[in-house]
């Protein structure tokens, strides 16, 4: 029986360890993966953070490279590993979950291959659960590589012939720049209304022109707030404009259909494509924690982090879980903070009730 379990060990779930470990809570952290950091490591190889160092701090730990540095994935897994040394985080790996139920007053925590309890969980698990792919893709030809942006790492995967990237997401054009870089052909696949903003601005970093207009704190309970999370994120750092107007880019539209090698667009119908890469996103997947209710986005319903539904369960790592910086590696820390806050406070009946913390990072 343990205070606290934690599920999953990326930056959420380490940011409200730390915090566990400040007030002398007993706790664990249960992990699907093998080790510290390899659901980055599993990413595409050239990927790079979008923030720079100083907008990357977990709590108490700097991010060790020079300000203004844009880190990438093997940089960001090393410093979740330093981080887990630094403070003896507890971590069971190779424990992927399958059920939680809270029964007498106590959550039975179900893995894969072993059972544990606590009087309270906090679910870090991330919004990035079920790769989404089109239902179109089984139409298409076996002899044509399909593969999941979960699953690309480079273009050494592809074979020799034309090449397809379905995604308006940074996830996409990242791809897609990556592989026009070959001199390979490519069709790109999406809204030919994708908003791209810089890194950089007038000398500044786009991080900082957002936390100088207070964009990064903005709740999304707000006016502003609910309309910023409802809308679509802009492409950071990727100058869509000239990589659409590459001479072996071809911008097809939305893709609508699929027979065998056959692909059709809103702009016409391909017959050459050899290789297909699916930057299409995720869909969460909450749906093995027993009694809560959902949001219209398939998340648990919650008030920053806090079930509505079930007392003692809580979850961090959210997009959109209070502001914009929830789900990044240097904002997550002020949602951890308020749950430790709330948990330390919890005498109210009212959840929603509980808005007014002070959440400082520690230096």
């Amino acid at each position: 029986m343990k205070d606290f379990i934690i599920i999953g060990a990326g930056q959420s779930g380490l940011s409200m360890a730390y915090n566990l470990t400040q007030h002398n809570k007993d706790y664990l952290i249960l992990d699907a993966n093998d080790a510290i950091g390899a659901p980055w490591l599993k990413r595409w190889d050239s990927l790079t953070l979008f923030t720079p160092t100083e907008y990357n701090h977990l709590p108490s730990m700097p991010f060790p490279f020079p300000k203004g540095f844009y880190p990438n994935k093997y940089q960001v897994a090393d410093y979740l590993k330093q981080y887990v040394e630094k403070f003896a985080i507890p971590i069971e790996f190779n424990q992927k979950i399958i059920s939680i139920k809270k029964v007498n007053g106590v959550f039975e925590i179900t893995s894969n291959t072993a059972q544990y309890q606590a009087k309270q969980v906090i679910v870090a698990t991330g919004p990035f659960h079920t790769p989404f792919t089109p239902a179109c893709h089984t139409d298409i030809a076996e002899d044509i590589i399909q593969i999941h942006s979960e699953n690309y790492k480079n273009p050494s995967q592809l074979q020799t012939g034309d090449c397809l990237v379905v995604g308006a997401g940074d996830s996409g054009v990242q791809i897609l720049s990556e592989i026009a870089d070959t001199g390979a052909n490519v069709y790109f696949s999406g809204s030919d209304k994708i908003k791209a903003i810089p890194q950089t601005f007038l000398g500044k970093t786009l991080w900082w022109w957002f936390s100088k207009i207070g964009f990064l704190s903005v709740n999304r309970y707000s006016r502003i707030g609910k309309w910023l999370s409802k809308g679509v994120q802009p492409v950071i750092g990727t100058d869509v404009k000239s990589l659409l107007a590459k001479t072996n880019v071809t911008h097809m539209g939305r893709t609508l259909s699929a027979d065998q090698h056959s692909i059709t667009f809103q702009k016409g119908t391909v017959s050459s494509i050899k290789n297909i890469i699916w930057a299409t996103g995720f869909k969460p997947n909450f749906f093995w924690i027993d009694g809560i209710s959902f949001d219209e986005m398939n998340y648990p319903s919650n008030y920053r982090g806090v079930s509505n539904d079930i007392e003692g369960l809580y979850f961090i790592g959210l997009p959109w879980l209070y502001t914009r910086g929830s789900a990044t590696l240097g904002g997550v820390w002020k949602d951890a903070e308020y749950l430790m806050n709330y948990i330390e406070c919890n005498q109210l009946q009212n959840p929603s009730q509980y808005t007014e913390v002070k959440v400082t990072q520690a230096a």
